[in-house]
């Protein structure tokens, strides 16, 4: 850590006001060359008949549907909830590469790449490699890995052409989506097949993403079925370690799927998508080669990824009243690294069914049953025991929107009856209020309880921590280890909420929200006697520690967004979030890191502001600042990341980009948390090319 300095805080501070101030005036000296020089440009239609969003008035933006608050379509304005949507347009001018670096523009997401090809991602706190309390779903099907609790967003490679939208729920979402939705889910949303016509081509390359590219086509069947089908491939090259030396973690995945839409009749449609993957990518961990001689250091290794996944939907309509959805799917995958390797299936189904009733019942009711299971293999310093295991769950829910006053006052109550893989079944009720006093403006209040389920690592996990010389002077070797606990118990939060959401004109809109979080049964790392033993050889003292749930706490925090349209062709995005966290532990913990790891490890600020401006002749030109607050447990000093991206739409259905990312400095450490699986890497200053072209 000595070489990662803290600067002066002025000086800090004033080169990154100075900074912003140069990109303002550099923005509004175009924008006034762009008025005097241009007319404004029509707006152009989007592949599938989508309308170009930068050019929709603000207020229509408030109005997007969504579905992640209530399994069914509602306004966005009309969401008793935290949610952020983003857009295909966003997508477009964010730059990004890759899902987490598209997070990056929610606010109140925390996100955080450790090295090339692994990121923490985290709403309201709680940051880790493995984030165990947010839900992520891929067209209704669940990333989350019951393995470490969490998700690998590394074979997370959505083709981002594809992308309908992103929803964003900051908060709990456990009534609908169940147990590990505790602080947010994201639920990313592909577009039909029908909006993806003909021939899509996308390729690129530069400094650190060195060559990614797609190819697609879709088409139609008989008139009433559409389908797409595509490959993927990136290759992405190392970052330096915290020395300063080359790494070892680049990254490379083949992605393959298809996605097919059918109408079989008036009232019945049908969905069937799937997905191949394969690739290899590496990392820097820290390894225990033997316990006698004690030898530990870190190793460079690569381990393979590989997996795929079947989904199928059926809708039936009944009537304009009521209907239902029947999802199945089946996922695979298989990961040899980057420690102990993993192969898992899991099979889902899930049932829906959605009815109004009366005039003023709005109801959604639900079963699912998922079954996974898994083989493990493990190594010298960490296994799972047993090695394999098969797990199931079963939930049941229900929710009901009242109409208390019509298009002014909307009250909706449900819960969901759900058993863990690992405890028995726990209610998670919410309760959320949305008045909307006038066509333009919100206001929300929520309660919820959700539950975060214990994952294998804390049953299951067996991984020796530390070895080294006995400090009492005899000649055996000492290793610390940490054993799950099949004892314990799920977490537990109960959340309080207030927002308000308003677009007074056609060129302002704000989003606001609150929250209170009260915590219980959050697990510690306790220790357990020491004892000695023969067995295996050689004979060592071991020095146990488990899990136990001793810790709780509160978190506080309140997260503004907004949209100005400046001008015609100029839109900025401000945001900011603020998050404080209150932990404790029990009278009988002896935890001593717990609570300050993990007040420690959150920003406590954060703030963005992005900028779209159109210029002139099809050029557009989008510009991002992010800054996050300091880690002080993990002495990462706070940082402004800059990303920059040149956009040239040079024919109706030919596109040509130039980014830049990271160019503030020349590198960054944007995470070193003490749990993650990896080594951290410094995040490098990137640039990149790439080409868009389309055929329709």
């Amino acid at each position: 850590m000595s070489k990662f300095k803290i600067a002066n805080t002025s000086r800090a501070l004033g080169k990154r006001m100075g900074t912003l101030l140069m990109l303002s005036l550099t923005l509004l000296a175009m924008e006034l060359f762009g008025q005097s020089s241009q007319r404004t440009p029509q707006s152009p239609a989007q592949p599938g008949g989508q309308p170009d969003l930068s050019q929709v008035p603000l207020e229509d933006l408030m109005n997007i549907k969504v579905t992640s608050v209530s399994k069914k379509e509602q306004k966005m304005s009309q969401a008793a909830a935290a949610i952020f949507v983003i857009t295909q347009e966003d997508i477009r001018r964010s730059g990004a590469t890759n899902i987490p670096d598209l997070l990056r523009i929610v606010p109140g997401l925390d996100v955080a790449q450790i090295n090339a090809n692994n990121w923490a991602v985290s709403a309201r706190g709680f940051n880790t490699q493995f984030e165990d309390k947010l839900l992520v779903l891929i067209d209704g099907r669940a990333v989350y890995t019951p393995l470490q609790g969490g998700v690998n967003w590394d074979t997370q490679d959505v083709p981002l052409e594809d992308l309908d939208r992103i929803e964003v729920i900051r908060g709990p979402g456990a009534t609908l989506w169940g147990a590990n939705a505790v602080n947010g889910v994201i639920n990313i949303v592909t577009r039909k097949a029908a909006d993806t016509p003909g021939a899509l081509i996308t390729g690129g390359g530069g400094t650190e993403g060195q060559a990614f590219g797609t190819v697609q086509y879709g088409g139609t069947l008989r008139g009433n079925t559409s389908y797409r089908i595509f490959t993927k491939y990136l290759n992405h090259g190392p970052f330096a370690k915290l020395s300063g030396e080359r790494g070892d973690d680049e990254w490379d995945l083949l992605h393959g799927g298809f996605r097919a839409d059918a109408a079989l009749s008036t009232k019945d449609s049908v969905t069937v998508q799937a997905d191949l993957y394969g690739g290899r990518e590496g990392a820097e961990i820290v390894h225990i080669f033997s316990i006698e001689p004690p030898v530990i250091d870190d190793l460079e290794t690569r381990y393979g990824l590989s997996g795929g996944n079947v989904l199928g939907r059926w809708n039936h309509v009944f009537s304009d009243r009521s209907d239902t959805t029947t999802q199945f799917y089946f996922d695979n995958y298989t990961r040899t690294g980057p420690e102990a390797s993993e192969t898992r299936h899991t099979i889902d189904l899930d049932f829906n069914h959605h009815f109004a009733w009366g005039s003023r019942h709005d109801l959604i009711w639900g079963a699912g049953y998922r079954r996974t299971w898994d083989n493990t293999i493990g190594t010298i310093d960490q296994a799972f025991i047993p090695a394999s295991v098969a797990l199931q769950l079963f939930n049941f829910f229900v929710q009901d929107t009242v109409t208390l006053n019509p298009d002014r006052l909307f009250l909706t109550v449900g819960t969901k009856l759900e058993n863990s893989y690992y405890t028995d079944f726990g209610l998670e009720p919410s309760v959320r209020l949305a008045w909307t006093p006038s066509n333009h403006e919100t206001f929300w209040a929520a309660v919820s309880r959700a539950e975060r389920s214990p994952a294998r690592k804390d049953t299951n996990l067996a991984v020796v921590l530390a070895v080294f010389r006995d400090p009492g002077g005899s000649s055996n070797p000492a290793e610390v280890v940490l054993d799950g606990n099949p004892n314990v118990e799920s977490e537990h939060v109960i959340a309080y909420e207030a927002g308000y959401r308003a677009d007074p004109n056609s060129r302002l809109s704000i989003d606001v929200s609150t929250f209170f979080n009260r915590y219980d049964h959050l697990l510690s790392t306790e220790p357990e006697p020491e004892f000695f033993e023969t067995s295996p050889a050689p004979a060592h003292f071991v020095i146990p520690m488990t899990f136990e749930n001793l810790m709780f706490g509160t978190t506080e925090g309140a997260e503004v967004a907004a949209n100005l349209k400046l001008t015609d062709r100029w839109t900025l995005s401000p945001s900011y979030a603020f998050l404080e966290m209150h932990l404790h532990t029990k009278p009988a913990s002896q935890d001593t890191s717990s609570v300050p790891d993990n007040e420690g490890s959150n920003p406590q600020h954060q703030a963005q502001l992005r900028s779209h401006l159109e210029l002139f002749r099809g050029l557009a030109w989008d510009a991002s600042a992010y800054f996050v607050g300091r880690l002080p447990f993990q002495q990462v000093p706070s940082y402004t990341r800059i990303d920059s991206q040149l956009t040239w739409k040079f024919a109706e259905r030919g596109e040509f980009s130039v980014v830049g990312q990271n160019l503030l400095h020349d590198h960054h450490v944007e995470s070193l948390d003490i749990v993650t699986l990896v080594n951290p890497s410094l995040i490098k200053r990137s640039a990149y090319a790439k080409f868009t072209w389309r055929f329709w």
